[in-house]
């Protein structure tokens, strides 16, 4: 018998690594005879046992007997040819998070900053990419071009990869790495599930808070017109005039304006000494049609969950260097948040036979009601207490339609794939009170607090902002297999994103208004009585804000080729390089036709050759190392590049963009070595290295008490680090006899990340700000740390799971070192947030009632009650420029399963 072995090549799931929409569609496909894992079963089991071997006897000629000798990798962490972590559906379940930046944070070298943006390794969400189901999404964050991944429910997505290395079916845009979010995939059976919980807050539930009425249909998210825009209004806003007493409009006017606006509903601020519970609620079901030639899968889900948080927050300033003194401003400022989530997801797969197509549709809509009361000192007003109370609604909405394609014949396979979305943001009846008072002997006010509306005691505002973002995308791949260990492909990429936003702000004036009249509560002092007797006007201010509205497009168009082959056996190679040409553009529009040379337009027309190789050898047929060298880019986001002034409810910072931003570009290296000492167990370390030209960094400054954040280009940068996970499973049953302990299995998940990075500027060093030349050195520190970024992220998980049935309880412990946020005022130390550890517990239960599948989930979270604290130091001295305990939360929910 002759034996002729044949090496099964390890260029599994190359689709998946070429076509980023292949493996996100493919998550619950069955695997065929001859191929591995599908995408779910891949990434369910990120740690792979050790490859097997496979001897199949084929009959051969007379006298001949052919073995085939086949080896399979069976899991996607192990069989890319790139460097990648995951989280699957059973990993999102364990950690029990509501959202799936939650559950991001627990992956090796990845961090969650201010309102769901990830950082990988270090470097901030405009170096990251993130993508559903292959595909890019557009974002309903004015400050942002990239998504805030805590508008995803758990509910809607399956799994979660993470590439840390760069491969040229990418974007370009891929400075720390690429987050790909897989939808829930049509299932193999017909089933329904029913969820539901509650949930508590230490420092919210059932505690002092502030809200106002708002609409009668706000616990849903959606506002039952109340905030709609009034005619009158809405009229002179599309007039092309600013609106204040003039030529273009008369006082008569302007107060029929006014009293067109919803008043009392949005503008008077409530005590709730209890505010409510957390609630959620969800349904999912999906089935499976039997075609003649193949089948039909059909899912949908729907969800709603409405939270309450109340921070009672220091907010702080200084002028000072050294920070010594008073400060200059210090506010205790009380902040209760209604957030309402609403979502849903429809999802059909058509398979015949090795043909593919699937379409799924997503609905997110995410709704913050915020109302917000300070008591504070501001240095410029010595002698006076000041009091601000703040109304606003956030409405943020993502939809997302996809379709995709995937086709073989033989040894060719084609991938087709095309995407729209839109994402919205509307922000009416943002209303603002200032009122004061002297305490001074002698003051006709005496210990009252009055607002002037506009004169040295108090004002009042309102704002109406708008963004509207649609984002096309498709692409194309061609994968052919030249032989068993070569794959060749070539792909192309197509994105249109085009972004409108609008922000008109207006003041509410008025002249000798009587004392009595001063002290009326904010929606008395507004009464279309008052506004008539005192001739009230109305004021807009949007032009001293800088651009009201701008107009943002980006186009890129990309073509690739990649080749991955088996060099020698145990020594594969991906290789490949990417062209990519982009045109970005931001028009600021010009709303009062003043032909004001403030208005600064910004036009970025680049082309990159994007080179990306990764090394893949097997030193044991448990072990193997990769080593990666690429070459990457990062972009300016819309909103930096426009002087528009914008606040952010969740800093209560004002940030102003910069015209002058140019891209970044990156050069990258990685080693890692991969142990897969027993099944579902492993060992990795990794050490990676970044050099970044002209990365962009946050610089704060402080103007007239108020706290001013923009953008710059820093000379130089470089990043570094490493990367230790472990994760170990120990079985009980040698602990007892007992039934109990005979399928349970201890559960030891930890990782480690160092990363260190360096700005580097010197001297001749310049940076360019609103088009002016000026020294690097007055916004940035040679050697200061790039902003988000923490030297230590440890994580740790340790739980009992039982392996045959649903039963588990897990201990969750994640530390961050402090990390910059933004560089100080000129002269002064940058602010630093200090995110500290955090305990939590989680615990889900499978019982079977009346023939029926429940699911119970407790869930504890911030044990150790830990505070969210951004700070500036010098020596002794500190200015707290936010600081507010962060609540233990406790939740209870079940699902049931027909």
């Amino acid at each position: 018998m002759t034996k002729r072995p044949i090496f099964a090549s390890l260029l599994l799931l190359s689709s998946a690594l070429v076509a980023p929409a292949a493996l996100a569609q493919d998550a619950s496909a069955e695997p065929a005879a001859d191929a591995p894992p599908a995408a779910d079963e891949a990434v369910a089991d990120d740690t792979a046992a050790p490859e097997e071997e496979a001897d199949v006897s084929i009959p051969g000629g007379a006298d001949e007997e052919i073995v085939v000798t086949g080896r399979y990798t069976p899991n996607i962490v192990r069989a890319t040819p790139e460097v990648v972590s995951s989280l699957s559906s059973a990993d999102i379940a364990r950690t029990g998070e509501g959202d799936i930046s939650g559950s991001l944070q627990r992956v090796t070298g990845l961090s969650v900053v201010g309102g769901g943006f990830v950082y990988v390794r270090g470097l901030g969400d405009r170096y990251s990419l993130a993508l559903l189901n292959g595909s890019p999404l557009p974002s309903p964050e004015p400050l942002k071009r990239v998504v805030p991944l805590d508008i995803f429910p758990t509910n809607v997505i399956d799994s979660t990869l993470v590439q840390k290395s760069f491969s040229v079916n990418f974007p370009g845009e891929f400075g720390g790495g690429v987050i790909n979010l897989t939808t829930k995939a049509t299932p193999r059976e017909t089933f329904l599930t029913f969820s539901g919980g509650i949930g508590w807050d230490s420092e919210t539930t059932n505690e002092l808070g502030y809200t106002y009425y708002g609409s009668d249909t706000d616990w849903t998210g959606f506002d039952d017109g109340t905030r709609d825009v009034p005619p009158l209004l809405s009229a002179a806003l599309k007039s092309g005039k600013p609106i204040l007493a003039g030529a273009d409009f008369s006082q008569d006017q302007l107060e029929a304006i006014q009293m067109e606006l919803v008043n009392a509903e949005t503008t008077l601020l409530q005590q709730n000494n209890h505010i409510p519970v957390n609630w959620s609620a969800g349904i999912t079901g999906g089935t499976t049609i039997q075609l003649p030639d193949g089948e039909l899968g059909i899912i949908a889900t729907a969800g709603i969950s409405n939270k309450w948080r109340t921070r009672d927050t220091l907010q702080q300033t200084s002028v000072n260097d050294d920070l010594s003194g008073d400060p200059q401003t210090s506010y205790n400022r009380v902040i209760t948040d209604n957030r309402v989530v609403v979502n849903g997801l429809l999802g059909f797969g058509l398979e015949l036979g090795d043909h593919k197509i699937r379409w799924t549709n997503l609905y997110i809509r995410d709704t913050l009601k915020q109302a917000r009361l300070a008591l504070g000192t501001d240095a410029n007003q010595s002698d006076r207490d000041i009091m601000k109370q703040d109304t606003a609604w956030y409405e943020r909405q993502l939809i997302n339609t996809q379709l995709v394609g995937e086709f073989k014949f033989d040894r060719l396979k084609l991938d087709l794939r095309g995407a729209y979305a839109n994402s919205q943001r509307e922000a009416p009846y943002e209303r603002g009170f200032t009122y004061v008072r002297t305490n001074q002997p002698g003051d006709p006010v005496g210990d009252k607090f009055v607002n002037d509306l506009g004169g040295n005691r108090g004002d009042a505002t309102i704002a109406f902002s708008d963004l509207n973002e649609d984002l096309w995308s498709g692409g194309v791949d061609l994968s052919y297999e030249l032989a068993p260990r070569i794959t060749a492909t070539v792909g192309y990429a197509y994105t249109d994103t085009h972004r409108i936003s609008e922000r008109r702000t207006f003041q509410f004036r008025a002249s000798n208004l009587p004392i009595e009249v001063q002290q009326l509560r904010p929606d008395y002092l507004l009464s279309d009585a008052t506004i008539q007797l005192y001739d009230i006007s109305l004021l807009e201010t949007s032009a001293q804000d800088g651009t009201a509205a701008f107009d943002a497009k980006l186009t890129t168009h990309a073509g690739y080729a990649q080749v991955q082959a088996e060099l020698t056996a145990g020594v594969n190679v991906n290789a490949g390089v990417r062209y990519e040409e982009a045109k970005q553009t931001v028009v600021p529009i010009d709303l009062f036709g003043t032909g004001s040379s403030a208005i600064v337009e910004t036009n970025l027309d680049n082309d990159y050759w994007l080179p990306g190789v990764t090394l893949t050898w097997e030193v044991a047929p448990d072990m193997q190392l990769r080593l990666n060298g690429s070459k990457t880019i990062a972009r300016p986001q819309f909103r930096e590049l426009v002087a528009q002034v914008y606040q952010d409810p969740e800093s209560n910072r004002l940030f102003r963009g910069n015209p002058s931003l140019t891209d970044s570009e990156l050069w990258n290296a990685e080693a890692r070595y991969e142990w897969y000492f027993d099944k579902d167990q492993r060992l990795t370390v990794a050490g990676f290295y970044k050099s970044i030209d002209n990365p962009i960094e946050t610089y704060t400054s402080i103007s007239d008490s108020s706290v001013n954040s923009s953008y710059a280009n820093a000379p130089k940068a470089t990043l570094y680090g490493a990367e230790l996970e472990v994760q170990k499973y120990l079985p009980l049953d040698t602990l007892s006899d007992s039934p109990f302990w005979q399928s349970r299995r201890l559960v030891l998940i930890g990782n480690y990340t160092y990363t260190k990075s360096e700005i580097k500027v010197g001297d001749g060093d310049t940076t360019v700000i609103n088009g002016v030349v000026q020294n690097a050195e007055n916004f940035f520190f040679d050697g200061a740390p790039l902003t988000g970024q923490s030297d230590h992220l440890v994580n740790f998980q340790i739980g009992l799971e039982d392996q045959d049935r649903l039963s588990q309880q897990t201990l969750l412990l994640t530390y961050a070192s402090p990390r910059v946020t933004s560089r100080g005022p000129s002269g002064q130390p940058d602010l630093k947030e200090k995110p500290g550890i955090q305990l939590d517990f989680v615990a889900r239960q499978g019982i079977n009632l009346l023939n029926k599948e429940i699911e119970l989930k407790f869930e504890a979270r911030n044990l150790t009650g830990r505070k969210y604290q951004e700070v500036q130091t010098s020596g002794d001295n500190k200015i707290f420029f936010n600081r507010y305990k962060l609540g233990r939360t406790f939740s209870l929910s079940a699902s049931i399963k027909f």
